[in-house]
């Protein structure tokens, strides 16, 4: 994928649309910051945006845009993907020339009707790349494959990787891995559910001969977990790697949370524990960031 570059004249940085700029404040007024932009002049950042502190010749990181109108426009609030990369977004409404998606900023992402593998529907959730099209306008694509490398990568086996799990096959799952290739789960690798736009880290498996890419859940040379153990490694990963419940916490916090016995949990962490996939902590159990 392409971004639109300018020179912002701001100590040899450039302006990218769509994407995070560090750049300088030339003039502090009501509205807002005005910031120098290059041969855009300046790009101002209104003030509810601007955070405490900040004055004439500061630098401050931001993410610049187009708003309603088509002009540039600066914010500090963050985006759920920038130019560039991939991710899940909800369609909030169509409309003559395509649907709009939400991705956290005040103007919908627009998803051209030429840019649709099939027609979309408001409240559905889609795999999108972003792009800038030839009138440096940000869009989305539902077509991903012309955003992704077909060129051959250098993993190794057991490599961790970022997954954003995307379609069932007949031989399995799709990933888009790292954001720049696709990759296959394979059905007898599948052993929990998998939904549609998940964001999971993954390990390869290998990279086959034809350039193509196998991928697993878990670390090779650990066996699957399956009931209680397995859904302790769930919360995991959706906590941030930790959770506060070890093998001394009150039993009815843990019932509460898995709805089992203290006793089952402290079998369940044990085993989790004999794998090396968690450490035990007194205030409780911790993910091992395996390499």
């Amino acid at each position: 994928m392409t971004n639109e570059i300018y020179s912002s004249g701001n100590r040899d940085t450039e302006l990218q649309i769509g994407r995070y700029n560090r750049l300088t404040v030339k003039r502090d007024r009501d509205i807002g910051l005005f910031l120098e932009a290059g041969r855009f002049g300046t790009v101002l950042l209104p003030r509810r945006y601007v955070p405490e502190g900040v004055s004439e010749g500061d630098e401050i990181e931001v993410f610049v845009y187009l708003d309603s109108e088509d002009d540039l426009i600066a914010t500090t609030e963050a985006p759920r993907v920038q130019v560039g990369g991939i991710a899940a977004l909800t369609v909030v409404s169509t409309g003559p020339v395509g649907a709009f998606l939400d991705w956290g900023l005040p103007k919908d992402l627009l998803l051209p009707f030429q840019q649709q593998r099939s027609p979309v529907r408001e409240g559905q959730t889609l795999i999108v790349a972003v792009y800038l099209d030839n009138t440096n306008r940000i869009a989305a694509s539902t077509k991903l494959d012309r955003f992704l490398s077909d060129e051959r990568c250098d993993y190794r086996p057991h490599n961790k990787v970022e997954l954003l799990i995307a379609e069932r096959t007949d031989l399995g799952v799709k990933a888009i891995v790292d954001q720049q290739h696709w990759g296959l789960i394979h059905h007898k690798d599948l052993f929990r559910k998998l939904h549609y736009g998940q964001q999971i880290s993954g390990y390869i498996k290998q990279v086959r001969s034809d350039g193509k890419i196998d991928l697993l859940l878990e670390q090779p040379g650990f066996a699957p977990v399956t009931g209680l153990a397995e859904k302790i490694l769930q919360q995991l990963q959706q906590n941030g790697g930790f959770l506060p419940l070890s093998d001394r916490s009150d039993p009815e916090l843990i019932k509460k949370r898995f709805g089992v016995s203290k006793k089952k949990y402290k079998m369940a962490i044990g085993t989790l524990y004999k794998q090396r996939r968690v450490v035990i902590e007194p205030d409780g159990v911790r993910l091992i960031d395996s390499p």
